[in-house]
């Protein structure tokens, strides 16, 4: 039996057990099926072999029936009668530390199954299928084994599938190509509704029963092409992006893995959220010293306010205020290099009317470091004129924190391979990334800790030019694209409104409570939390001392209550502090808090709500302190499209 490789580094892993787990019956071309249990003995999933395919129960119930596997490829007939050449199992139990998150340790439980398979006829080709069982989900890949020499391979289809039992209830985006921002809404509807034209994303959240729900997404994206849906007559079967050259979906040479097909798998929708698949299906740090590698808030400049205004004393201000906030970073947005996206931008070299050095001694004078915006055609262009490495080194010796870079707008193989190119590259300069443009997360960010965040999200800068961040849709995302990982949504507009009163305009508006919007910190998850309104928004305002004490990385998440796209009470732990961030949508919602998840000993609760006076402005916050223990509940009051947000601090240990 192989062995089994060790998927942390030694100083990480705290718990490694194996065992190894003899298949119940012999090899043998006449078995037609094999079975996959959890650890905890609640997901069951089954493995045939003509037709290749599978299915999954979850608490005994049906979550995915009888689906297609395999791939097709470029010039070649499908694959033949199969036949079973190696049948392995072994179970995996460790717990690993990881550079953030939202949890501070992480444990990965797993029992996995490797079936190789060779077709009975000529040309014998090969295939391995690989299951993994935890008790938060499924995961499962395609690995192209090496034969006796290196094979080149272009695969033209998957043919994957997830064929629920009935007609379930969905949350899912659509796109118009696969050229595009990956920023929309999630509404609610059933499968059969999808047209079978079009381009879903992922994640795509599913109520298979009352008490049953299933995400299906993707992890470990390395050298392939990323993944959406489609419908096909009830089914929901993998759509890959498709090569720019036409050279099919997928070019490579074996050895070769697929990334892993992930159904993340809970009774409510919030321990989706909670849970972790994500992380313990990507490989660890390849970075050794992660230490100049800081996650924190960051003041970001007048963009999103008004228009950029590209001066040395607008950025000036920026850095004030994310030094008063304590804030480390500043970002500088577009138009810092002059005109972007044209052949003659020169990402190294500031537009005419900035002092870059007066800058960055001034950012240093306020315990302030910069990030800087860089649009994806430059990079590139930077890139193929051999140059990117020195663009890299010139942000390093300036003492640049990071790089924002956007527009990237595709998930094609070449593509996501450019994403960790450029990962790679920025960790050799101790340069942190978030990408903007960008596809959804598939814990790259594991592997390259730099990677902070990512958009692909419909976030608040929307407020500038569209009606669509509604509270629904503040209330759906965290159930659907924030189970992929952290999103840039970039929270903070203190500018807020009712929905009947919110309109377009310039400074910016935002639909819900100002309780809400301090809530957003918590709930929505960002290690890199880009903070989004103007300096002379936040003066003097309530709410506004939240924002310099909130964290942006966890030590432990909880998910206390969750109706997607109606409500949520999501508990983040940092050290001994407890944060509570609570949101409604459309509706009142009144929330009975218990305050179990304290430990022991005495409490002081800091509560940011919603005022009584339901007349009253959406600015409006209500603010008190209160002495309480774990034994304690606090009722909270939520008005439509309000919210609530507190802390708690350890005042008096047992």
């Amino acid at each position: 039996m192989r062995a089994l490789r060790q998927r942390v580094p030694p100083l990480l892993a705290l718990a490694f057990v194996i065992f190894l787990l003899a298949p119940r019956e012999a090899i043998g071309q006449s078995k037609q099926q094999w079975s996959l249990q959890s650890p905890d003995g609640n997901i069951q999933v089954e493995v045939q072999r003509s037709p290749l395919g599978y299915s999954v129960t979850y608490n005994g119930q049906p979550v995915i029936e009888n689906s297609p596997l395999g791939l097709e490829f470029k010039d070649q007939p499908p694959f033949g009668e199969l036949k079973l050449v190696n049948d392995q199992h072994h179970e995996v139990d460790l717990t690993t530390v990881p550079v953030w998150g939202k949890s501070s340790s992480i444990r990965n439980h797993y029992r996995e199954m490797t079936l190789s398979f060779e077709e009975q006829a000529n040309p014998g080709r090969k295939l391995d299928v690989i299951f993994r069982a935890y008790a938060d989900g499924v995961a499962f890949r395609y690995s192209l084994p090496a034969s006796s020499r290196t094979e080149k391979f272009v695969v033209t289809k998957e043919q994957t599938a997830f064929r629920f039992p009935s007609d379930p209830t969905v949350w899912a985006t659509i796109y118009a190509s696969f050229h595009n921002s990956y920023e929309g809404h999630f509404p609610r509807e059933r499968i059969s509704d999808l047209p079978e034209s079009a381009i879903i994303g992922l994640p795509l959240l599913a109520q298979v029963q009352p008490s049953l729900y299933v995400a299906i997404t993707e992890a470990d994206l390395t050298d392939w092409a990323g993944m959406s849906l489609k419908s096909s007559r009830g089914d929901l079967v993998a759509n890959l992006s498709p090569r720019l050259d036409g050279n099919g979906l997928v070019v490579g040479t074996t050895p070769h893995a697929s990334p892993w097909r992930v159904l993340m798998l809970g009774t409510t929708p919030g321990a989706l959220i909670e849970s972790n698949i994500i992380e313990n299906l990507n490989p660890p740090s390849a970075i050794k010293d992660t230490s100049w590698i800081q996650p924190g808030m960051m003041a970001w400049d007048h963009w999103w306010s008004g228009d950029v205004k590209m001066d040395n004393d607008t950025i000036k201000r920026y850095i004030s205020f994310a030094g008063e906030m304590g804030f480390p970073y500043q970002l500088i947005d577009w138009q810092w290099y002059g005109p972007f996206n044209q052949p003659g931008a020169d990402i190294t070299r500031p537009a005419p009317q900035l002092d870059m050095p007066m800058l960055l001694q001034f950012a240093k004078d306020h315990h302030v470091r910069e990030w800087l915006w860089i649009h994806s055609g430059d990079v590139n262009r930077t890139l193929q004129a051999g140059k990117l490495d020195d663009a890299f080194a010139t942000y390093e010796r300036w003492g640049i924190a990071g790089v924002k870079i956007d527009f990237m707008d595709s998930d094609d193989q070449d593509m996501v391979n450019w994403y960790r190119h450029i990962v790679e590259l920025a960790a050799a300069h101790h340069l942190m990334v978030d990408f903007h443009g960008a596809f959804k997360p598939t814990g790259l960010r594991v592997t390259y800790p730099n990677l902070l965040t990512r958009e692909g999200v419909e976030g608040n800068e929307y407020n500038k030019f569209t009606n669509r961040v509604t509270p629904t849709h503040k209330l759906t995302i965290p159930f659907t694209r924030m189970l992929a990982g952290p999103m840039d949504y970039t929270p903070g507009g203190f500018l807020n409104r009712s929905p009947a009163e919110w309109k377009q305009t310039t400074p910016t508006e935002v639909m819900g409570s100002r309780a809400q919007e301090l809530a957003l910190f918590i709930v929505y998850w960002s290690p890199l939390t880009c903070v989004t309104d103007d300096p002379e928004q936040y003066r003097n305002q309530p709410g506004l001392e939240f924002l310099r004490v909130v964290p942006t990385v966890w030590d432990e998440t909880k998910v206390l209550d969750g109706v997607v796209g109606e409500h949520i009470v999501v508990a983040r732990r940092k050290g001994d502090k407890w944060f509570i961030g609570a949101m409604t949508g459309d509706q009142v919602y009144n929330y009975q808090l218990p305050l179990s998840f304290l430990g022991n000993g005495t409490y002081t609760a800091h509560l940011f709500t919603d005022p009584e006076d339901p007349g009253v402005s959406y600015e409006a916050l209500s603010q008190s302190d209160r002495t309480v223990t774990s034994k304690d509940t606090l009722a909270l009051h939520m008005r439509p499209a309000g919210g609530a947000a507190l802390y708690f601090e350890l005042v008096k240990g047992n």
